[in-house]
């Protein structure tokens, strides 16, 4: 007798969900490809501002971090080729790297910079890292798309990829091309704008590169574990999200901890006596200095005021112009009011108009009590007006309406070697001053030290001279040691020995003869200048002059040269 055969049951086979088709990853690419490169551009803007904050001069800074990103893109694409047989993980830790390097890259610069005094070679590191970073993301993309199938023409399961589909279909190569790039482009200019706008004034730079980072591992994971789940293994799946959650781990600490780490760093710069530091909208103000000992005030981490020795600057740059009419004065710069103070110790003075840029430094002098004392109480004087407007642009108007006459015009700016006061150095600048003098107003410039730039000194007498002015140089010294009280000093926390041993003025009026470099008749006290130092101080300068420099024009800046 035959027995009958026992039927086993089936065997299960546990089968891949099949891939996506082109037509399906295609918009959810594009939409990280956005995102990434919006995260890409506030990474590239933010070591720009932060590296300009720390290092200056923000062409230099611009153009090393720019230049050295668009290399390494290239150097990035190049290298993507290795990874495009395995391109689902490898964008995925590579957005997860990117992300980890680019959020804590203001992070570890400014603790360069705040506790070793050096931060130019870690910038280029992290403009080479992040480059390459970036540019190994489209080649990643592209595989991914195209090793994607497309959908029959049935519209059932997917097939093989096959030839090129026409323009505007999923499998148009050429189409997908041009669509990433789009996508890259418009998100930068959504990074572009969300940097000035929205995450600086909102979040800081610190923050802002931290958060940006977690928003940078957060699309990028989540396109590779969504959209191309197929392409990974079991182990690959594990290693991309263990690799991002600990990206979003130390990002997340770092900002928590990032108020605290930046008093920190705060305190090894300017040193423990740090009493007031704000971000306005322009620059980090900062205020030093125990209740007892007179106050320092820095902007963007560098001194601008030292409040132990400020009045051999103040009184150097502004009573040799007050010889003579002085009804109307305009100060251009000098949001400290330190100008503002001297200028008021005069009779006779009937208005002083204070044109600054930073309505914040304005305020601080205002209201903060060591400031406050400092200058004198000098912008609550009914005769102080304050205008809070780019001096150039406003010049321009006022001179444009004939209406202003000045008698004298004190250019309180940092020093012109300093990108953002070259404008203000140039021979159309000083044309827009002249509109303003009255007819026997002088000019005072504050222009660099005499002795240790005196190229910088010399080419801002050229382009005075050279928009109709006679000038008479003259030069200051005997700083406090170790301090720099006027605008243009050297970063004290820079570890560099560049403080400067004078400061250079250039006092001028309009025609060919060069105004008489005295006191006026009715001066009052001063600390540290006498009428017998103004011939010494004449010869200071003189003894550094360099001849034959041109002018400095806007199109043509010669500072720095």
């Amino acid at each position: 007798m035959i027995e009958p055969t026992a039927t086993l049951p089936p065997t299960r086979v546990r089968r891949r969900p099949p891939p996506r088709p082109r037509d399906t990853v295609r918009w959810p690419v594009l939409a990280v490809v956005f995102v990434c490169a919006a995260c890409g551009l506030v990474y590239e803007l933010e070591l720009v501002a932060l590296a300009s904050y720390l290092i200056g001069d923000s062409v230099t800074q611009a153009s090393v971090v720019l230049s050295v990103m668009v290399f390494a893109m290239g150097l990035g694409s190049l290298l993507a080729k290795r990874l495009r047989c395995r391109a689902a993980v490898g964008f995925g830790l590579l957005e997860g790297l990117l992300a980890l390097i680019g959020g804590t890259s203001a992070l570890v610069l400014y603790a360069c910079f705040a506790w070793l005094g050096e931060s130019r070679w870690v910038l280029v590191a992290f403009s080479l890292a992040i480059g390459i970073l970036i540019g190994a993301e489209i080649p990643l993309l592209m595989s991914l798309i195209q090793r994607a199938p497309r959908r029959s023409a049935a519209g059932g399961r997917p097939g093989r990829p096959g030839r090129p589909g026409r323009p505007g279909d999923p499998d148009d190569a050429a189409g997908t091309v041009a669509d990433l790039f789009a996508a890259d482009y418009v998100g930068a200019l959504v990074g572009g704008l969300a940097f000035p706008f929205l995450l600086l004034p909102w979040l800081g730079q610190l923050t802002g590169a931290l958060v940006t980072g977690a928003v940078n591992a957060v699309a990028g994971a989540v396109l590779v574990l969504w959209s191309f789940r197929r392409d990974l293994t079991g182990r690959t799946r594990a290693l991309v999200v263990g690799v991002n959650l600990a990206v979003l781990g130390v990002l997340a600490t770092a900002t928590v901890l990032v108020d605290d780490f930046e008093q920190a760093a705060r305190r090894a710069v300017y040193g423990e006596g740090v009493r007031v530091a704000v971000h306005t909208d322009l620059q980090e103000v900062v205020v030093t200095g125990g209740q007892d000992d007179p106050p320092d005030l820095y902007l963007d981490g560098r001194l601008r005021v030292s409040g132990a020795d400020e009045h051999r600057y103040h009184e150097a740059l502004v009573h040799p112009a007050m010889n003579g009419p002085r009804g109307r004065v305009l100060i251009v710069g000098g949001g400290d009011g330190l100008a503002a103070r001297e200028v008021l110790r005069y009779p006779g003075v009937r208005s002083v108009t204070v044109v600054e840029l930073d309505p914040g430094v304005v305020e601080l002098a205002r209201t903060d009590p060591a400031l406050a004392a400092l200058n004198g109480q000098a912008f609550r004087d009914p005769r102080v007006r304050v205008v809070t407007a780019d001096a150039f642009n406003w010049l321009r108007e006022t001179a444009g309406t004939a209406r202003e006459r000045y008698d004298v015009v004190v250019s309180d700016l940092p020093d012109p070697g300093i990108t953002p006061s070259t404008k203000l150095y140039a021979q159309e600048f000083y044309g827009l001053v002249a509109r303003v003098l009255a007819d026997r107003g002088r000019l005072v410039v504050h222009a660099g030290p005499a002795t240790d730039r005196p190229r910088t000194y010399w080419t801002t007498d050229a382009t005075l001279r050279a928009a109709g002015y006679a000038t008479r140089p003259y030069s200051a010294e005997g700083r406090a040691p170790g301090f720099a009280a006027g605008p243009g000093r050297a970063d004290r926390a820079s570890g560099t020995r560049s403080e400067p041993d004078d400061w250079g003025f250039l006092l001028a009026v309009r025609g060919p003869r060069p105004p008489v470099l005295r006191l006026a008749p009715d001066a009052p006290r001063l600390r540290s200048l006498a009428p017998g130092d103004l011939p010494a101080a004449a010869r200071r300068a003189e003894r550094t002059r360099i001849g034959g420099l041109p002018p400095s024009t806007l199109v043509h800046p010669r500072y720095g040269q």
